[in-house]
């Protein structure tokens, strides 16, 4: 298992292919996830997009590094959605593993054209769905990434957002009684970074 500090593959954005076996349309949907919550997000957001379809099969893998997970993990999963058993989310599964990534959902969508497929037919077709989205998507190395928020008084707002400027750190600020600075950090830098902080801010930043 790679250390936390390794980088991996996944997708480079969100994507999403089509085509047509015997008159049931397929839609590979796939996107980068950091986490199983996010994994499922999207799971959710593309079964009510296409609540009309006649089968919405997940699968994911989602890398060590999220909260729900221990150290050293990787969670994977899939469902046939209601497809014959190891014909749908399997394959899906597969594709993934063979492709080697992690941190990564797709959802296959079919519509049904009136001819069956058999169990052989639908795991080719489940395949190349996700083959074809992860084509359409792209594939980059990624570092593992944590997020974390920095809480502190308006006093020392700017000092923490000099800091995560200076350093090139994704963040969102929100100003309400305090202001609280929602961040994305590499796991491997993450450490340092909350030390400068609270440094800076001589430990009044309170780091969740």
């Amino acid at each position: 298992m790679a250390e936390a500090d390794e980088t991996y593959r996944t997708v480079a954005e969100s994507a999403s292919a089509s085509f047509t076996v015997q008159g049931s349309e397929f839609i590979g949907h796939i996107a980068p996830a950091e986490s199983v919550e996010a994994a499922e997000a999207f799971v959710e957001q593309v079964t009510e997009s296409y609540d009309n379809a006649t089968h919405n099969v997940p699968a994911y893998r989602v890398r060590a590094g999220d909260s729900t997970l221990s150290s050293g993990m990787t969670r994977e999963y899939s469902s046939d959605n209601g497809e014959p058993a190891g014909s749908a989310g399997k394959p899906a599964l597969n594709v993934l593993q063979g492709e080697d990534l992690e941190n990564v959902v797709c959802v296959l969508t079919r519509y049904y054209g009136g001819t069956t497929l058999g169990t052989g037919g639908l795991a080719r077709a489940y395949g190349r769905a996700t083959k074809e989205a992860i084509a359409a998507a792209g594939t980059i190395e990624q570092r593992p990434h944590e997020r974390a928020r920095v809480t502190v008084e308006y006093d020392d707002s700017g000092t923490v957002r000099g800091v995560l400027e200076s350093d090139g750190i994704e963040f969102e600020a929100v100003y309400e009684e305090r202001v609280t600075f929602a961040i994305r950090v590499s796991t491997s830098d993450s450490t340092s970074l909350y030390n400068r902080l609270r440094s800076a801010t001589s430990g009044r930043a309170r780091i969740e």
